[in-house]
């Protein structure tokens, strides 16, 4: 059944893993692939700009039949290297919280909200959805978090690593969830590395070879959904 697609992103860099898909089709108020249609959103970086983005396009248009959230994350693994798809099918909000000394409590933690109040589940947005199980039998799934100051120090790295174990880090995903999951709209998200957490040294970052491999795998999902 044809779709019609919501494609968010934060960059125009990053929509391009959508505009340079070779059989793309262009039409006045989106695009054209396969039976789809496809609206793109280029929404900012960052939770304050992806929220006030979504929420504006949502409350001007029909809800879509599925959302997308397609950009480059960074990843905590060595098994998950620069150029690599990933799928996210967990998200938070990884800084949103209290600090006390060196230690980091969450939201829920501090009992200023009840970790499943919806739409989170033991303080995590799940993502759980037909397309989710159709895009993880094809791309690794991964537990992501969102934070509003990209990692760049060693001490940072340690902290999120012990409190929440993650795979890939971005800044706008766990908004992405949040949005989609409180409006009921089917969404998944694809993320392509375009570097590894660590002390920042931007030199060893390849976004173009990450922009590159997110086109081609949008284009294999969005195939998939025909």
């Amino acid at each position: 059944m044809p779709l019609k697609i919501l494609l968010v992103t934060a960059t125009s860099a990053e929509a391009d893993a959508l505009k340079n898909i070779p059989e793309i089709r262009i039409f006045p108020d989106g695009f054209l692939f396969g039976r789809h249609e496809i609206r793109l959103l280029v929404s900012g970086v960052g939770s304050i700009s992806t929220a006030w983005a979504m929420t504006k396009w949502l409350s001007a248009n029909p809800k879509p039949d599925l959302a997308i959230n397609a950009g480059i994350a960074g990843s905590y693994r060595e098994d998950i290297i620069k150029g690599e798809v990933v799928i996210p099918v967990s998200d938070c909000f990884a800084d949103a919280g209290i600090e006390a000394g060196n230690d980091f409590i969450t939201l829920a933690e501090a009992g200023l909200e009840s970790p499943d109040k919806f739409p989170f589940k033991r303080g995590i947005i799940i993502a759980d959805n037909k397309y989710i199980t159709l895009a993880v039998s094809h791309l690794k799934p991964v537990r992501a978090i969102t934070v509003n100051t990209a990692t760049g120090s060693a001490a940072t790295i340690e902290k999120l690593i012990r409190k929440f174990n993650p795979d890939i880090e971005t800044m706008e995903g766990a908004t992405f969830f949040y949005i989609c999951t409180g409006e009921r709209i089917p969404f998944l998200a694809i993320r392509a590395i375009s570097n590894k957490v660590e002390p920042r040294d931007k030199s060893k970052w390849d976004i173009p070879l990450a922009i590159s491999n997110l086109s081609e795998k949008l284009k294999e999902i969005i195939l998939m959904l025909d």
